[in-house]
């Protein structure tokens, strides 16, 4: 492995991760107060704040984390957005596994399943998906993704150093 390759995938990384951390700090707090002071049920609360965090979570990583790719249009942010609704898929999946399949009902289980488990295997899909999917160069047949390039060995223009 070129060393530039590990130093970009781990900025990438690094990125990704800030972007998402910020998303979910938004996430959160939209649906506590669209839950308590706004009165919403949790539902169209949770609806909202998950639209909310999506649209920072791709800003920030449209520009941020991968910037240099450009993105033009609202298919980038459909296809980001379909990427996080996939992810929320995973997590309720492992959720309905462990509570209904395997009869683990307790909120401790819950939790693990949902925000644990879900959580780690829902990130693994959403960083494939936003980097495969949704910032991507090359023409779709076998292009590369991102900004890698031969030359450089890894992505450039990262925001986080």
């Amino acid at each position: 492995m070129v060393d530039g390759t590990a130093k970009g995938t781990r900025r990438e990384l690094i990125g990704f991760a800030a972007a998402g951390l910020l998303a979910y700090a938004v996430d959160l707090a939209l649906f506590t107060v669209l839950r308590g002071p706004a009165g919403l049920d949790p539902l169209t609360a949770k609806t909202l704040s998950f639209v909310a965090g999506c649209t920072v979570a791709y800003a920030g990583n449209a520009f941020g984390t991968y910037r240099h790719t450009r993105p033009r249009g609202l298919r980038p942010y459909a296809v980001f957005f379909a990427v996080n609704a996939a992810g929320a898929a995973v997590q309720l999946l492992c959720l309905a596994v462990s509570h209904y399949g395997l009869g683990l009902t307790s909120q401790r289980a819950d939790t693990i399943s949902g925000a644990g488990i879900g959580m780690a295997l829902a990130t693994i899909l959403r960083f494939w998906g936003t980097r495969t999917l949704v910032f991507r160069t090359g023409d779709g047949t076998g292009g590369t993704t991102g900004s890698w390039t031969g030359t450089s060995g890894g992505r450039v223009g990262s925001w986080t150093g």
